[in-house]
């Protein structure tokens, strides 16, 4: 099958960051034919004059709707896409230059109708972009890849830098109205489909992530109250690790009491995490500042997807509350 690319950017208020990314498409070096599909998320900042000065250099396309969200401003740039393979980007991610040779010479050599890449951090980002991008990656963390370089059928695809066919856009009717989350809800109901998806690590963006703390607390909040829904509407993806968050801020919350009560041991096991976690940030980015913040960035993660974790668990599993009711600022109306 020959493969024909668009790629989909949904955007909301950030035509600094469209003009970043559309001036990486440029500087692609492949001669692969693509499109790029902006879908303005009714944005009161629009991008629309910076993909016109791409027109001449780029296939591309712009569409303005109304405000309904990432997930369904993708699939509204899906169904007018000209390609067979939909590769979806945020805003605020740049390419590198060999991006598109990466993915067409992996799913020539082995096709999945889904597949995602990782992301990391541009020598351009700030130090708070550098210490978040750490934290949202590394190994020590709840972030990072959801699966190892040969993960097949299991590994779950994120929508800042993700591939989807036609074909299975078509069948699973792409994303719902979820955020964040709909990434992972989609890869579940592509398996319970019968598609594959797959990691292909050589496909790498650059991504900015959010750009203050309190942006960045925020956003892992909403993914820990996002997990207990996707365990509801999808039981046999329930893993014991999504409590680890929870049971990291439980534990040093005990360890400080303990302190307080003369027992050193318990903190003493935090404090060679942190050690451990601040030698892997200095050795990774080769900054002292960076592995100072991507300590904050740690404990952000822990507490915030921890305390939304064990927030929405009690409200779904224990007093029984529809997600949608409950939590209104996690979903979005359909345009």
């Amino acid at each position: 099958m020959q493969l024909r690319y668009s790629f989909i950017i949904p955007v909301y208020n950030r035509p600094e960051e469209t003009q970043e990314l559309l001036q990486s498409f440029v500087a692609l070096q492949t001669d692969i034919d693509f499109e790029v599909v902006i879908v303005e998320d009714g944005s009161t900042i629009t991008s629309e004059a910076i993909a016109n000065t791409f027109s001449d250099k780029l296939d591309i396309s712009y569409y303005f709707k109304e405000n309904s969200g990432p997930g369904d401003s993708r699939n509204y740039g899906m169904q007018r896409a000209k390609g067979n393979y939909f590769i979806i980007l945020d805003s605020d991610c740049i390419l590198p230059e060999h991006y598109l040779t990466e993915v067409d010479k992996s799913l020539n050599a082995h096709y999945v109708d889904c597949f995602g890449g990782p992301d990391e951090a541009h020598e351009s980002f700030t130090n708070l972009q550098k210490a978040i991008n750490f934290s949202m990656t590394s190994f020590i963390t709840t972030g990072g890849i959801r699966g190892n370089k040969h993960s097949v059928d299991k590994f779950q695809p994120r929508s800042f830098n993700m591939g989807l066919s036609k074909v299975a856009f078509e069948a699973s009717k792409g994303f719902g109205t979820i955020h964040p989350g709909e990434d992972p809800d989609l890869s579940i109901r592509l398996w319970q489909l019968g598609y594959k998806t797959k990691l292909i690590p050589n496909a790498c963006v650059y991504h900015k992530r959010r750009i203050s703390w309190r942006k960045f607390y925020v956003q892992v909040h909403k993914f820990g109250m996002v997990r207990p829904i996707l365990n509801r509407w999808h039981p046999s993806t329930k893993k014991i690790t999504y409590w680890f968050p929870i049971l990291f801020v439980a534990g040093f919350t005990v360890a400080l009491v303990m302190l307080f009560m003369g027992y050193k041991w318990l903190m003493l096991i935090y404090a060679l995490y942190f050690a451990v976690a601040f030698m892997l940030a200095l050795v990774s980015t080769k900054n002292v500042i960076v592995a100072f913040l991507a300590l904050v960035a740690i404990a952000i993660q822990f507490f915030g997807y921890g305390y939304g974790f064990i927030k929405s668990t009690l409200a779904i599993e224990v007093f029984n509350k529809d997600p949608k009711t409950h939590f209104p600022n996690l979903f979005f109306k359909q345009a």
